[in-house]
């Protein structure tokens, strides 16, 4: 399959191709990649070499262990430090819901227990005791709670660190861990001192005496090369969560990256073009492996299967971004509006239904492939032939994207219904990748 013929796309062209890989994945910062240098390295090398099979092998492989890696988080501190609204935040689910971790100053249980995220089954939040509310040395309480099961720690408390969350954290390090010191319920010190010192009040110089007095207690301990995230588990667009997020997604394997960048919430539009950024990844290799594949050009309509296809990764997307049935309600019902007019607000739920009675729906992809090409410049790469199928799944990604932001600005659902057309394709031009003059499919 490594060699080209008269009745198959030209592969000679490795190394056309291997460029506009490497260009591709050159583009997303180091948070973002879902590949390790070392799968980017080879997969350039093979198609380079023009070894189509390991480079189907090679992918295959990636994809496989990205669908299926686990993460499990663990998250532990003393009684009353928010350690159970940090993970239903992270989880997306509210206090009151059946699926919620239990919320309270007491301490509900001397075991660890585990709460699953509930769109992304992978993702595994891991509620530890804190170390006061047992008699265990540290090494001994790491043990009785699994140490090595978890990706990484997160300690959390919301007054001063203790002496048993340091001696933790050295337990941890010893044992070549990652973890995070987290200073919760920051808007509860805000607000209190607002209300007391009105005044004299001030944001800024609050929250930096916070965090000073948090590295004061770590230096004290020889901890001081430890970074402070200060958070608020009510509101996560704000104070330190999107570095705390940074920096998790740069230390984790780069295969992992993909499922923790999945369950974070749509906070910011940072978070909702890092979801973005992982799908296009996948995409993009997905359409790699089966263009190299190909025996020989892809062509024709779009099939049934297509369309299948494409209807699984529209409500994958959709359901991504918290913009699923199920969600859009819950939506509807905060903004006091009805389904209906959010959803004339946004284009991802109207994507394969039929507007026009003189226009099927494989008309209708055909425009969409038309639309995104006209935006993106063509084809992802040179060197190899593309189904319709990858361009509609980017099309339609890109589509979900921009109704995420429009929720982030509530204030637009109250706007008339959105024009159907290609504008926000347009202001997201000037990111696409992959380039190139090769014929489509």
């Amino acid at each position: 399959m490594g060699q080209s013929s008269s009745s198959t796309p030209s592969y000679t062209k490795g190394g056309d191709l291997a460029s506009s890989f490497e260009k591709f994945f050159k583009d997303f910062k180091l948070e973002s990649k879902i590949l390790s240098q070392e799968t980017i390295t080879l997969i350039e090398t093979h198609l380079k070499e023009g070894n189509l099979q390991r480079v189907i092998s090679a992918i295959s492989d990636s994809l496989r262990e990205i669908d299926n890696a686990p993460l499990n988080i663990a998250v532990t501190g003393e009684p009353g430090a928010g350690k159970s609204s940090l993970i239903n935040a992270l989880r997306g689910v509210g206090h009151e819901e059946e699926e919620a971790a239990p919320t309270g100053a007491v301490e509900t249980t001397l075991e660890r227990i585990s709460y699953k995220h509930p769109k992304v089954p992978n993702v595994i939040f891991w509620d530890l005791p804190g170390m006061m509310s047992i008699t265990f040395q540290p090494q001994k309480y790491l043990k009785k709670m699994k140490f090595s099961e978890y990706d990484f720690f997160i300690i959390i408390s919301a007054t001063r660190f203790k002496e048993s969350d340091v001696h933790l954290a050295t337990a941890i390090k010893k044992m070549k861990k990652k973890f995070y010191f987290v200073r919760s319920k920051v808007d509860s010190d805000l607000h209190n001192a607002r209300r007391t010192k009105p005044s004299t009040f001030n944001k800024d110089e609050i929250l930096q005496r916070i965090r000073n007095d948090c590295v004061t207690q770590l230096q004290r301990a020889n901890m001081s090369d430890t970074q402070i995230f200060l958070v608020s588990s009510l509101d996560l667009s704000e104070y330190d969560f999107q570095s705390l997020e940074t920096t998790l997604l740069r230390e984790l394997p780069a295969h992992k990256r993909h499922i923790f960048m999945q369950y974070l919430p749509n906070v910011t539009e940072a978070a909702i073009d890092r979801k973005r950024d992982s799908l296009r990844q996948k995409v993009w290799l997905e359409a790699l492996k089966a263009g190299a594949s190909a025996t020989i050009p892809f062509m024709g309509l779009i099939s049934d299967k297509d369309v299948e296809k494409l209807e699984q990764t529209l409500t994958l997307y959709r359901s991504y971004f918290g913009l699923d049935d199920a969600s859009l309600e819950i939506i509807a019902k905060d903004l006091h509006v009805s389904v209906e007019k959010l959803k004339a607000n946004l284009r991802s739920p109207h994507l394969l239904s039929i507007e026009k009675d003189d226009e099927s729906l494989r008309e209708k992809l055909l425009r969409y492939v038309e639309k995104f090409c006209s935006v993106s410049g063509g084809p992802f790469a040179t060197g190899v032939y593309f189904r319709k199928i990858f361009y509609l799944q980017n099309y339609f990604l890109e589509t979900v994207v921009s109704d995420a932001k429009v929720l982030l600005r509530k204030e637009e659902i109250f706007k008339d219904p959105v024009d159907s057309g290609q504008a926000y394709l347009l202001q997201n031009a000037g990111n696409e990748n992959g380039k190139s003059e090769a014929a489509s499919s």
